[in-house]
């Protein structure tokens, strides 16, 4: 009896570890035919999962729907069990997984449930995997690097003015997470944004080979700025670059939300997908019956890429009034972030590029990307794809996933 009752207990015990590790529901009480399962990597102390988190209660408390959620869910077969269990345990019809490398055995799980609708963010095969029920989602972030980047270079011109550096000095650092084409775009539309107002810009790249760790990414910024890097940004998850650039003293370019409560003294501007839109299109979609777009691409427009309030404090005068010239530029097309009279490779301007869209083991470069002296980028699909090296950024290290 003595032996029951311990296994009993250590069962409770167990129970209770797993889902004080990740999983909650929450909002259940609706009278709606969706309750969505959110599958995320980390949890809430990353700013990326913690910026899905957000959209994703204010998307199902604004249409009324059921939720589940699981934190802590690694890049393996853990997001197939993790689908699974949503569905079969928590009664969800709609899987959403929000990291780039759940995307294989997200498919696993659509193929097996195809009466449930899966949704994924960064994914890249949903128009080539041929299963109906498996979606992608993304947004077209590097308009609001692009304009993070003009904040980072006014912040240049300021210092410049003030004789703080000189203007052959002005080398912003970047720390990055992988050789990813995601990355790649991003830091490079950043770096096209700051140089459209401070043309001697230029950037040295560092990568932590992690989505997620805040040592490598304090020390890959602390490297950086003792390099020479005068504005420190990031396409990682913690605050390791933020909390250095802190205590260093300089300026930074967050992302996926505002970090000005832990760094009031640096922080300038941070450029952030709102999920909130596609989340509420998803379930939209799904109480209706009608079908969701296999890759989907949210823009300014619909409210999917924003800017955190800028930091006054940080920030160049006259930043948010530049911001919005731009953005507006943006919005009617007479910017285009990509435009290759603005940069080259090589010494050389693009006239044609190939791209690996319809992604296979290979990495093919299977897709020109170039049309009328603009490389599109998310016109063939919703995820980045520009992975050119342009002249101005120095890569210090490689790191592929």
């Amino acid at each position: 009896m003595k032996k029951l009752i311990a296994l009993v207990l250590c069962l409770v015990m167990v129970a209770s570890l797993a889902v004080g590790c990740g999983t909650g529901v929450t909002n259940t009480d609706t009278d709606s035919n969706v309750k969505v399962g959110f599958i995320f990597l980390h949890d809430e102390q990353s700013t990326y999962d913690k910026n899905f988190m957000d959209a994703a209660k204010a998307a199902c408390e604004q249409m009324g729907v059921g939720y589940a959620q699981k934190t802590q869910i690694p890049e393996s077969k853990d997001c197939y069990d993790a689908a699974v269990e949503l569905i079969e345990v928590d009664g969800c019809n709609v899987i959403f997984a929000d990291s780039f490398g759940h995307e294989s055995f997200l498919i696993d799980a659509a193929k097996k449930y195809p009466d449930v609708q899966f949704c994924h963010a960064t994914g890249t095969q949903a128009h080539t995997a041929g299963v109906k029920n498996f979606h992608n989602a993304f947004a077209s972030i590097y308009e609001g690097r692009y304009l993070a980047g003009v904040a980072a270079g006014l912040k240049l011109n300021e210092m410049i003015e003030a004789k703080e550096i000189t203007a052959d000095k002005a080398k912003m650092g970047y720390v990055g997470a992988f050789t990813f084409a995601e990355v790649m775009s991003g830091y490079t539309s950043f770096y096209l944004g700051a140089k459209s107002v401070c043309p001697t810009v230029t950037m040295d790249v560092k990568f932590t080979g992690s989505w997620y760790d805040e040592q490598k990414e304090k020390e890959a910024a602390q490297a950086l700025i003792a390099g020479g890097c005068v504005l420190i940004s990031q396409h990682a998850d913690s605050m390791g670059a933020p909390t250095a650039c802190e205590t260093a003293g300089v300026p930074n370019v967050s992302y996926n939300g505002s970090t000005v409560a832990a760094c009031p003294n640096t922080f300038i501007v941070s450029s952030r997908i709102d999920w909130t839109p596609y989340f509420k299109y998803m379930i939209q979609c799904v109480e209706e019956g009608k079908e969701i777009d296999t890759d989907w691409t949210g823009t300014i427009e619909t409210g999917s890429v924003v800017l955190t309030d800028i930091n006054e404090k940080a920030a160049a005068k006259d930043t948010a009034k530049k911001l919005d010239e731009v953005k507006a530029k943006l919005l009617d097309g007479s910017i285009n972030v990509f435009d290759t009279a603005n940069f080259t490779v090589k010494g050389e301007k693009l006239t044609s590029y190939k791209a690996d869209v319809d992604t296979d083991a290979a990495f093919e470069k299977d897709t020109e990307a170039i049309e009328n002296g603009v490389f599109y980028e998310s016109k063939h699909r919703s995820a980045p794809y520009f992975d050119a090296e342009i002249d101005g950024i120095n890569l210090l290290d490689r790191n592929y996933g």
